[in-house]
């Protein structure tokens, strides 16, 4: 995506806005509305103070910096802030914890970058460009800890602690997060643990600094929320529903931003720089919170993870490493359990078979975990046999994925058999569990013994129950 195209915001809106609130004259104003006022005359302020920047100066500046200061590329970050803080001096004091307080989040989004005029935008991000990357995550911590420093209790940072240095560190701070997203996605943990950014007042900077990267890159914004806000609302941290709202406010913007959102986010397949985009455990976070039980149905959240929950599920289920997938089918297998959640199981057994289906190896894996999970391996048995014809195809009669199903099914039977005879206290559920292992061992070897000689099924009979011949071999004949 063009950077500057996704810069190009018309700031009339804005303006208008407040002109609006401006000329709004003859009602008494409570404290909240004059603070509301002081914001949008702020945000104003700043749209006149950037239309009377020229980028020919502009431009000649940041050359005589790229010639002089060459080799101290974090110097020539500073002076670009410093050059914006020259041209905004004028620009009154923001109400910097009102604005991310109350300004809306999809107007807060396109604040500052709407009202720079694109040509010294373009001059802006061109010297951006040139910059090695790695003063860019120091340069986005710098800037956003000194716009922290307006709220109660942070550290004040001594050096252009000034009105003017935080109106320039702000417009910088958004060029980089829109041009390079990385240089977000590098400080993540930062912003997780730093205690400068913790707490549910300092949420609104975090979520405004997702969406300028997400402007720049859907995927860095997805990446940035799965890993910095959604773990907020499963673990509780959240303080109020104000900022739950805003969290899930902040995902739908990033996935409507784009009418290609679906295939910009898939294109890669789940990944980010050799990192998925959600990983199984947030994953599993996700199905919870859309299946949650129905007494721990939270209104006006769970439907909206409903509305999100497709999109994000197709992408956490993208074609993924053999361990990937072997996480996301441990997981689901889990909450096929049931645990008193019908929803969950069916969410959780679908999943399952998506992943069985994608990968084989996972039956595998199946094996392994069977018998410690024995009520959702039923349900997901019997799962396979009411859709087999959808999945059958899937399989050839005569390739190693179907002999690693039927391997699957032969180790699941001898456990089956063995639990019948010593009749164990969940009789039932193997006895049903031994039915459908049957029946989906009867179709494998219907479709053809997949090259399979008597001597072969007796030695992967032996592989499965790492016992006798004559077992496995009464195994064999009880499924015809």
């Amino acid at each position: 995506m063009d950077q500057a195209e996704t810069a190009k915001i018309d700031p009339s809106d804005l303006e208008q806005d407040v002109r609006d609130v401006s000329n709004w004259k003859g009602l008494e104003t409570s404290e909240d509305e004059t603070n509301g006022e002081e914001t949008e005359k702020s945000i104003l302020s700043l749209s006149e103070a950037a239309k009377k920047i020229d980028p020919s100066p502009l431009a000649s500046f940041l050359k005589e910096v790229l010639d002089e200061d060459w080799y101290q590329p974090a110097k020539q970050m500073i002076k670009l802030i410093h050059y914006y803080g020259i041209q905004l001096s004028l620009v009154p004091s923001f109400q910097w914890v009102k604005m991310f307080e109350e300004y809306p989040l999809s107007k807060l989004i396109h604040v500052p970058l709407s009202l720079i005029p694109m040509p010294v935008y373009e001059k802006s991000i061109d010297f951006i460009n040139t910059l090695p990357f790695h003063i860019l995550p120091a340069a986005v911590l710098w800037a956003s800890d000194l716009i922290l420093t307006e709220w109660p209790g942070v550290v004040k940072i001594e050096q252009l602690n000034s009105d003017e240095s935080k109106v320039a560190a702000f417009v910088v701070l958004a060029m980089v997060l829109r041009t390079k997203p990385d240089a977000l996605t590098d400080v993540l943990p930062n912003l997780r643990e730093t205690p400068t950014y913790q707490g549910h007042d300092k949420l609104p900077v975090i979520i405004w600094m997702i969406a300028q990267a997400s402007q720049g890159d859907l995927s860095a914004g997805l990446y940035s929320w799965v890993r910095n806000l959604l773990p907020l609302v499963s673990n509780n941290k959240c303080y109020s529903s104000q900022s739950i709202h805003l969290i899930l406010q902040s995902v739908e913007m990033i996935l409507s931003s784009n009418p290609k959102a679906r295939v910009l986010l898939l294109l890669n397949k789940n990944v980010r720089n050799g990192e998925v985009l959600i990983p199984p455990p947030s994953f599993e976070t996700l199905v919870r919170l859309t299946f949650p039980p129905p007494s721990a149905r939270v209104e006006g959240a769970t439907e909206r993870f409903e509305a999100i929950y497709p999109l994000l599920k197709e992408v956490a289920l993208a074609p993924g490493s053999c361990a990937l997938q072997h996480n996301i089918f441990t997981f689901s297998l889990k909450l096929a359990g049931g645990q008193g959640n019908p929803a969950l199981a069916n969410e959780a057994t679908a999943i399952a078979i998506s992943v069985l289906t994608q990968n084989v190896d996972c039956f595998t894996q199946w094996e392994i975990l069977y018998k410690e999970n024995l009520e959702a391996s039923v349900l997901l048995l019997k799962k396979l046999v009411d859709e087999w014809k959808d999945h059958c195809l899937k399989l050839s009669p005569c390739s190693d994925d179907a002999r690693t199903v039927k391997h699957a099914m032969y180790s699941f039977r001898m456990e089956n058999e063995k639990a019948i005879t010593e009749g164990v206290v969940n009789l039932s559920l193997y006895k049903e569990a031994d039915k459908s292992c049957k029946l989906i061992l009867r179709r494998l070897l219907s479709r053809g013994s997949g090259g399979l000689g008597i001597g072969s099924l007796t030695a992967m009979f032996i592989a499965a129950a790492g016992g006798i011949v004559g077992a496995a071999l009464t195994l064999y004949i009880s499924c015809k």
